[in-house]
C-alpha cells in the first residue's frame, strides 16, 4: 500500500479499496479458479479491515497487536470473502479467464508495465540479498 499511497498521493482509509487487498483477492481469485494446487498467503497487514476483507485466503500472516484487535472484535464482523469452492465472488469481481502461456520476453514485457511490480521486486531482492550477506556474516562469526 505505500507504493501506492506514495505514487497516488493518496490514503486508501476503506479497506475494500486497498491496493494491495485487491491484489491478494485477485491471485487468489485465479489460481483458485483454474485449478492450480498453490498456497495463497496475504501478509504486511496494517489494520484489521484489510485481514477482514481477505478472510478465506489460504494463510495470512498477522501480528500480535492485530491479533489482539481480531480477538476483541465481533465475530459476527468476520464473513468469509474468498472460497476456493467460489473463486470468482462478488467481493472481488475480476476477469477470471485463463491468462495464454507467455514467452519470457512476453512475460518480462508485461511485468515492466507495472511499476509497482518492477520496484517491489527489484527492492525485495535487494534485501534478500541483504540479509542473506548479514547472515552469512553472523554465521562465520559464531563459527570462528
Amino acid at each position: 500500500m505505500d507504493w501506492y499511497k506514495k505514487s497516488m498521493g493518496r490514503d486508501f482509509p476503506d479497506s475494500k479499496e486497498d491496493p494491495g487487498v485487491h491484489s491478494v483477492a485477485r491471485i487468489f481469485n485465479y489460481y483458485k479458479t483454474h485449478g492450480y494446487k498453490t498456497i495463497v498467503m496475504g501478509a504486511s497487514f496494517r489494520n484489521i479491515g484489510e485481514i477482514i476483507e481477505l478472510a478465506g485466503c489460504d494463510k495470512i500472516t498477522i501480528s500480535p497487536s492485530l491479533l489482539a484487535e481480531l480477538a476483541k472484535a465481533e465475530a459476527s464482523l468476520v464473513t468469509l470473502k474468498l472460497n476456493r469452492e467460489s473463486p470468482s465472488c462478488a467481493a472481488f469481481p475480476q476477469d477470471t479467464s485463463k491468462l495464454v502461456d507467455l514467452t519470457q520476453s512476453a512475460f518480462l514485457f508485461a511485468h515492466n508495465e507495472d511499476p509497482m511490480a518492477v520496484e517491489k521486486l527489484a527492492e525485495g531482492i535487494r534485501n534478500f540479498n541483504k540479509d542473506t550477506r548479514t547472515l552469512e556474516a553472523t554465521i562465520q562469526k559464531l563459527m570462528a
